[in-house]
């Protein structure tokens, strides 16, 4: 059982689903991934409802060479299946990741363990970037594989979304704005899923998060 103060985004993301079912054309999504395993399942759930382009944003991958790894994984996995998905990959800058969980502000994130403060800041400004992202090129949805791992806080992952989303629309609110796709992707055996995935196809499965401090404090 849910807790009263949660809500059940699995639940939302399907009543989204559903109701692009009365259109005959795919909207276009703007999925942002952090991995290839993490995007296994979600690729194969969406890719029949969605138009989809991938958005390999992660400065908070540490070190680089774990970042190409990760992305060099990804597109491999994306050659080795039918589906057609571009994949945009701005150029790596570890300074936004730390400008963006403020760590000079908040020096104590250096010791915290997964899932607390400092991820729901890296959640938010990753997810940001996508979300402009997603309007510059002008997509429909934005969403994020993060929610596939149980280990990220699926909570905290789409009320940055939903938040963002309100963001965009008070700033442009006169345009067409790209809206957040629910997903607590993990749900269903969704992760069960990724595994099985990442299996058959042998995927690198990383053993940390990604950011220098996931790394020192796994």
């Amino acid at each position: 059982m849910l807790s009263k103060n949660k809500e059940n985004y699995f639940k939302l993301f399907e009543k989204q689903i559903f109701s692009l079912a009365v259109s005959d054309n795919k909207p276009s999504l703007l999925l942002h991934a952090c991995c290839g395993p993490c995007s296994t399942h979600v690729l194969e759930l969406l890719g029949e409802h969605f138009n989809l382009s991938i958005f390999y944003y992660n400065p908070n991958i540490y070190p680089e060479t774990e970042y190409n790894r990760r992305l060099d994984e990804l597109l491999t996995f994306l050659k080795n299946t039918t589906q057609n998905i571009s994949v945009i990959t701005p150029p790596f800058d570890e300074t936004e990741f730390y400008e963006g969980i403020e760590i000079k502000k908040h020096p104590e994130f250096q010791n915290e363990k997964e899932m607390g403060e400092r991820c729901g800041k890296c959640y938010h400004f990753r997810l940001e970037k996508t979300a402009l992202k997603a309007k510059e090129l002008q997509y429909d949805y934005f969403t994020t594989t993060l929610s596939i791992s149980p280990f990220k806080d699926a909570q905290k992952i789409n009320s940055e979304g939903k938040l963002i989303e309100a963001k965009i629309e008070e700033l442009y609110p006169k345009e067409k704005n790209p809206l957040f796709l629910y997903g607590d992707f993990k749900k269903k055996g969704g992760f069960q899923r990724s595994l099985e995935i990442s299996k058959d196809y042998g995927l690198y499965r990383q053993e940390y998060c990604g950011c220098v401090f996931s790394m020192k404090n796994r």
